[in-house]
């Protein structure tokens, strides 16, 4: 057996599952009680009761309600970090469940509550190990993953060097309500998650009158050529295997049917899978907006706002990675993905920086397809906390098999 994994995993999968019943209330209470954002009080409140009377350095966020904590092994060494999220997000939960949120339009939809639950259960089995240690553990608990910006601004606190040294690596997981079974565990080497912008185009022309349209310079059809325009450059300008994806999901314009309104505005989100793609899907998406408008006598302001990098799994840590969950969950537990998601996570921010490994964990309840049940973000989502025994003890043995 390869040194990187030490041979006592079934102690580390039975000593979780004896966690079991404690994970469950957690999850079930952060359920309950969603926080949007980057001010999550009554969250970090839980994380702090739940980790209380471990042996930890704690350092809080002021910025953001963040939770860094600090785990030393018994020995000297690397420092890993291991990272769950806490937010929730602006949906009015409709599951049924009798652990529903309590707060009116916010829910759990992603599954953060199990992540943040995961890494509690973590937190305990590393520390019950801390003789087997060889370096520190950074448990990082992070709020406003969902649009937020939280991942930068701890690595701006210092997450990364919390432990004194520059971690050595990150790692992380995220479960799906639907896409895999439950307790199976996807990853790939390389992208894993894209990158995620988004485009803002103001189109300007001159209102008038509808009867009249040659005596003014109508936006709307400018905006709706450009919005067109889009969605050929992405077909023409881009390797159908580095590919992009640009979705405009709003558009404004006018305020009556007979008038000529003086703008039409519109928003896309924009999905690259390379740092190459990005730059230029960004670039150029700018560069038709502006000529279509040019050509028909608008200006048109155009805006990129940046949102999150490509999640890049390092080659080295995504094998090691794989070893680990079959290793410690069995060899047909892993699953090795075709081909990266279209959705985006701030993890990404953390993987430039430092060598990572994401892995996604399926939690579709043992009552639903995976394959048509409600996915992540949906109102309906629901997940299967059977997982976080699990859960935990992967995380736990990244770490037991980096400093061993």
């Amino acid at each position: 057996m390869s040194a990187d994994v030490h041979p006592p995993l079934d102690g580390l999968r039975r000593d979780a599952a004896a966690l079991h019943p404690e994970l469950v209330a957690l999850r079930r209470a952060l359920h309950r009680e969603p926080e949007i954002g980057l001010d999550l009080p009554r969250t970090r409140a839980r994380v702090l009761a739940a980790l209380d009377g471990l042996p930890l350095e704690v350092t809080l966020g002021e910025r953001l309600s963040s939770v860094t904590a600090v785990l030393r092994g018994a020995r000297p060494g690397p420092a890993v970090l291991l990272r769950a999220d806490l937010d929730g997000l602006p949906v009015q939960e409709n599951t049924g469940l009798p652990y529903a949120s309590q707060a009116p339009g916010a829910m759990h939809a992603c599954g953060h509550d199990l992540h943040t639950a995961a890494l509690v259960g973590a937190a305990r089995l590393l520390a019950a190990r801390r003789e087997e240690l060889s370096g520190s553990v950074v448990l990082a608990f992070q709020p406003g993953e969902e649009g937020g910006g939280g991942a930068a601004l701890m690595v701006e606190d210092g997450v990364l060097d919390a432990a004194g040294e520059r971690v050595a690596a990150a790692y992380a997981l995220h479960v799906g309500a639907a896409l895999l079974p439950a307790g199976y565990v996807a990853g790939r080497p390389g992208p894993i998650m894209a990158a995620s912008d988004t485009l803002r185009v103001v189109v300007r022309g001159r209102g008038g009158h509808g009867s009249s349209p040659h005596l003014a310079t109508d936006p709307v059809p400018v905006a709706c050529e450009a919005v067109l325009a889009l969605q050929t450059m992405v077909t023409r300008r881009f390797d159908a295997f580095d590919p992009v994806v640009l979705t405009v999901g709003t558009f404004h314009a006018g305020t009556a049917e007979n008038v000529i309104p003086d703008e039409a505005a519109f928003g896309a989100t924009v999905r690259s899978f390379s740092p190459a793609a990005r730059e230029l899907v960004l670039a150029e998406a700018v560069r038709v907006v502006r000529g279509i408008g040019e050509a028909h006598g608008c200006q048109v302001d155009a805006v990129v706002e940046p949102g999150y990098p490509v999640t890049v799994n390092d080659p080295a840590e995504a094998a090691y990675a794989e070893r680990t969950v079959r290793r410690l969950l069995g060899e047909d537990r892993y699953v090795e993905m075709p081909r990266p998601l279209a959705g985006s996570e701030d993890f990404g921010v953390l993987a430039e920086h430092v060598p990572a490994a994401y892995v996604m964990v399926g939690a579709c309840p043992a009552d639903a397809d995976p394959f048509t049940a409600a996915y992540n973000h949906s109102a309906e989502a629901r997940f299967d906390d059977g997982v976080l025994g699990d859960a935990a003890a992967l995380l736990a043995a990244l770490a037991l098999g980096r400093l061993r």
